[in-house]
């Protein structure tokens, strides 16, 4: 299989595609510079859940937002109408395009899209409306139900926020939506379609009928201590935690970027995407899925293997998920891979769903801008099937050439994005 485009360093400028923005709301931080020096600093974020009364379950542990008021960037009535991930989507969205300083008016808007997913959309507005249904009968159901249950509502929120009229989609596959979201931003504007693009993921999977449907899976962690419940990679791992919130990056094309003056946190390089095509819930245990995905970005970027400094994993914690995605690596890296690190960030803001992938695009950009590779905390007991440097506990500064980061979801769907260090 070959790229239908040469490597980015034989591209023009206009094909050439860089990050100039970034906004997250998570677990550690409802802004990037608060959530990046909680990964670095190795805090988590997970505790027990207060969002609802979690005493019927056997696990009441996940990764909730703390402290979030949207109501300080979005006016009212734009408010009552959005769910809580389009709330998450729609001020992750406003901090990355601040922080670019991109500026979207009539001169530019036509040029500016939106690519933002969701795993599932608005669970939350779905489970009120059929209470409401069930209590008070069909007149009562609210007519914004249909267009803001859907999982495009936050790219449209977006979209309507911030004036941008370019292309606009909202990929859906599932845990790899977020990465999903932009590698198909770099590749509408490596096509010309767009000058810039808004992209990355939301979801709120913190609520009783979904945690119900987690737990059904048998995948969710314990532990007396909710801050050491997730420990990927770990021999002692159980499960991975729930999370919420969001995160988003502006994508522009290098000439774009350079004609504004904009700074270029990294550029992207890679995407590739594949599926298993062998079960909804369980990865292959050849670990074919993750390295077609692993294989593919590589090969777009033209990038030798040995570049890669660090992989921001999947790394859930459950047991043949990890090990799954070890095996991919060796798999396309070879004896690098033994040289290479790799961290999880889940281990500390659990996983978000749609919003997992470009929450770690986001640490993995941070990653090569700033040198350092945030840790996978309890990181305690080496498992001889998962033997690679997973940056245990501690952070550590290093120089960070090129940058992967993987996301594999329910349904087979893989998704690698591949960031590297901008030189003048």
């Amino acid at each position: 299989m070959t790229a239908a485009y040469p490597p980015f360093s034989e591209l023009p400028d206009e094909q050439r595609v860089v990050v100039t923005g970034l906004g997250a709301i998570c677990p550690v931080g409802n802004d990037v510079p608060s959530a990046w020096a909680a990964l670095v600093d190795g805090r988590s974020g997970v505790g027990r859940i207060t969002k609802f009364d979690a005493a019927p379950f056997a696990v009441d542990i996940g990764a909730e937002v703390r402290d979030f008021h949207p109501e300080e960037v979005i006016p009212g009535k734009q408010l009552r109408r959005m769910t809580r991930p389009a709330q998450y989507a729609v001020v992750a969205a406003q901090e990355a395009v601040a922080d670019a300083g991109l500026q979207i008016d009539a001169s530019n808007a036509a040029e500016v899209g939106v690519i933002f997913g969701s795993a599932g959309g608005g669970y939350g507005l779905i489970l009120e409306q059929q209470r409401i249904f069930q209590e008070r009968g069909a007149r009562r159901v609210t007519p914004f139900l249909i267009s803001h249950m859907l999982p495009d509502a936050s790219s449209g929120h977006i979209a309507i926020m911030l004036g941008a009229q370019g292309p606009n989609l909202s990929p859906g596959s599932a845990c790899s939506t977020g990465t999903s979201a932009v590698g198909e931003a770099m590749e509408t504007i490596r096509r010309g379609d767009a000058k810039a693009i808004i992209c990355g993921g939301t979801d709120e999977p913190l609520l009783p009928v979904l945690m119900a449907g987690f737990q059904a899976l048998r995948g969710i962690a314990d532990d007396p201590d909710p801050t050491k419940a997730c420990k990927p990679f770990d021999a002692n791992r159980n499960g991975f935690v729930v999370g919420e919130g969001a995160a988003a990056l502006v994508l522009e094309s290098l000439a774009s970027a350079r004609a504004r003056d904009a700074r270029c946190y990294a550029e992207v390089v890679g995407y590739g995407s594949s599926n298993d095509a062998h079960d909804m819930e369980a990865p292959h245990e050849s670990a074919r899925g993750p390295a077609l995905a692993m294989g593919m970005a590589l090969r777009k970027s033209g990038l030798p293997v040995e570049e890669i400094d660090y992989i921001n994993a999947h790394g859930t914690g459950t047991p043949l998920n990890d090990r799954v995605e070890t095996a991919a690596i060796k798999v396309v890296f070879g004896e690098h891979a033994y040289t290479l690190a790799v961290s999880s960030t889940k281990s500390m803001v659990g996983h978000l769903m749609g919003g997992a992938g470009a929450l770690e695009a986001m640490a993995a950009v941070k990653a090569v801008h700033e040198g350092v590779l945030p840790p996978t905390i309890n990181y305690e007991t080496p498992d001889p099937d998962c033997d690679l440097d997973y940056v245990p506990n501690v952070a550590r500064r290093t120089e960070v050439r090129a940058a992967l980061s993987n996301s594999v979801g329910l349904g087979g769907h893989n998704a690698t994005v591949i960031f590297r260090r901008m030189e003048e």
